[in-house]
């Protein structure tokens, strides 16, 4: 997909996704019963618990792809180009140190996700997507005053209005949360410890995220499948698990 010519409209994100190789990608892939970077599609587990067909409960990240959240989706600003996008997360990356990442399942909200386990992988992720947001918001396209207004009529807090402002987007820096979305938002809060039930067996059996790269996802118009367009690696892997 790296010679794909993306038309306007557009939308990139940067995000985590584990490595394509990876038994994590391939877990997270057959939960979604989607390949965000092969275009893949299969049946999903059933986990035990569950009364609907779990693709019921999945709709939202399934259209997103397997990922955690870096850099929220953007439009690119005036004049920059999918290489410009290409060049920059690319020479970004590489400032970046590997590290390996404990997550856990967790309810977030109405919604099921895993999120760091324990303090420093917390500290390490939020650093990497600070990094990333910093260095790329010059590429970002400013929301028009109609757009803004919308997004600034949802239910925030006034340092969360304060950083959509500025940044684009409301969840970033101090207000940021690393997570791996698992579900749609659940009422069933049996549903929900379904999920959480499944998903801390997983991650046991699975360890640790190795998070060596970032990737380039792409929404090619307003809707439609989020797809991995390219990954971006950092350098090499730190066994502290310090980013550096």
């Amino acid at each position: 997909m790296s010679d794909v010519t993306w038309k306007d409209g557009v939308r990139f994100a940067v995000y985590y996704a584990p490595s394509f190789e990876s038994a994590w990608w391939r877990a997270g892939s057959t939960w979604l019963g989607r390949d965000a970077q092969s275009g893949a599609t299969g049946v999903p587990p059933q986990p035990p618990g569950l009364q609907r067909p779990l693709t019921e409960l999945t709709g939202a990240p399934r259209r997103y792809g397997w990922h955690g959240t870096l850099v929220a989706p953007f439009r690119p600003a005036g004049g920059v180009t999918q290489h410009d996008v290409l060049a920059a997360t690319r020479e970004w990356a590489l400032t970046q140190r590997a590290f390996a990442l404990p997550v856990e399942a967790a309810t977030l909200g109405d919604f099921v996700a895993l999120r760091p386990a324990d303090q420093r992988g917390d500290a390490n992720i939020r650093a990497v997507a600070s990094s990333a947001l910093q260095t790329l918001d010059a590429l970002r396209a400013k929301p028009s005053a109609t757009d803004l207004a919308r997004r600034l009529a949802a239910p925030l807090s006034e340092r969360q209005r304060e950083l959509l402002v500025e940044w684009g987007y409301p969840y970033v820096f101090d207000e940021f949360r690393f997570h791996m979305t698992l579900s749609n938002s659940l009422a069933d809060a049996h549903e929900r410890a379904a999920l959480v039930a499944w998903w801390q067996l997983q991650a046991r059996a699975l360890g640790p995220l190795i998070v060596d790269h970032a990737a380039l996802f792409v929404e090619p118009s307003a809707g439609e499948p989020f797809v991995l367009w390219q990954r971006v690696p950092f350098q090499g892997y730190d066994q502290s698990g310090e980013v550096k």
